[in-house]
């Protein structure tokens, strides 16, 4: 259920998280947007604070993503066993703590999406393609004036190949279709450490809203970082900054 704009949300309040479960989004959460995926910067403060969350919630803490569930664990340490849980491509794969993998099968179509993308974007200097496991995005941060060819490329292709069209910041993606980051919250709940607690989910993009609706749905709560809009959201942080801060209270609260 949408709420209304975000200047109806107050600032989340520093306990919120006791007895939750907490879910992250990545991009524009976490980390500012970059221009291009591979561009976006993790500094020390955000590795601290993340291993101060898992230790202060006994591992009751995600990285729900867009972004696939291995790149975001690269960003965030590496290794085999991250110690703590991912899901990728908005739901369709999970990284679990322990380093298993489990995800859907990838559509042989999305070759030919790929195809089709790059194509685009090499008519159009600027737009970029990302190749996913589950998916294949056009991103035009660095095109604008292109949004509207990527939006039709997309358009036809997710309608042609029975495929999901993701729209996102800057970007239109074509994907696996069936998960949301609000079923991957589902997922995680289902599971017996996080089973009977809270769900605090943090998002920014409206690929998250499904993620806010399922947290109040179960119990717990969506806060939104940033962009003023319609929201599913109970609370608001201006922006990653904001957040950092928030989550490094909240930790602090913990104790």
């Amino acid at each position: 259920m949408q709420r209304g704009t975000t200047d109806q949300l107050a600032a989340p309040p520093v306990d919120l998280l006791r007895g939750a479960s907490l879910f992250l989004d990545f991009d524009g959460t976490l980390v500012e947007i970059a221009d291009r995926p591979d561009a976006v910067q993790v500094d020390e403060r955000l590795h601290r604070l993340i291993a101060s969350l898992v230790a202060a919630l006994d591992g009751r803490v995600a990285l729900i993503s867009g972004r696939p569930a291995g790149e975001v664990r690269s960003f965030l340490g590496g290794g085999a066993q991250p110690g703590f849980a991912i899901a990728g491509s908005h739901g369709m794969e999970f990284l679990w703590a322990d380093g298993r993998r489990t995800a859907a099968e990838r559509p042989a179509s999305l070759e030919q999406v790929h195809a089709e993308m790059t194509a685009l974007a090499t008519q159009n200097p600027g737009v970029m393609v990302e190749d996913k496991p589950l998916g294949a995005a056009l991103h035009f941060r660095q095109a604008p004036e292109a949004e509207e060819a990527c939006r039709a490329l997309a358009t036809k292709l997710a309608d042609v190949h029975g495929l999901q069209l993701q729209p996102g910041k800057m970007l239109f993606e074509v994907r696996t279709t069936g998960g949301d980051k609000g079923r991957a919250i589902a997922t995680f709940l289902e599971k017996s450490e996080y089973s009977g607690t809270r769900p605090i989910f943090i998002g920014d993009d409206t690929t998250d809203e499904p993620g806010f609706a399922m947290a109040e749905r179960l119990g717990g709560a969506g806060i939104l970082v940033g962009t003023p809009r319609d929201t599913s959201a109970t609370y608001l942080l201006a922006g990653v900054p904001e957040t950092l801060d928030w989550l490094t209270q909240a930790t602090e609260a913990l104790a």
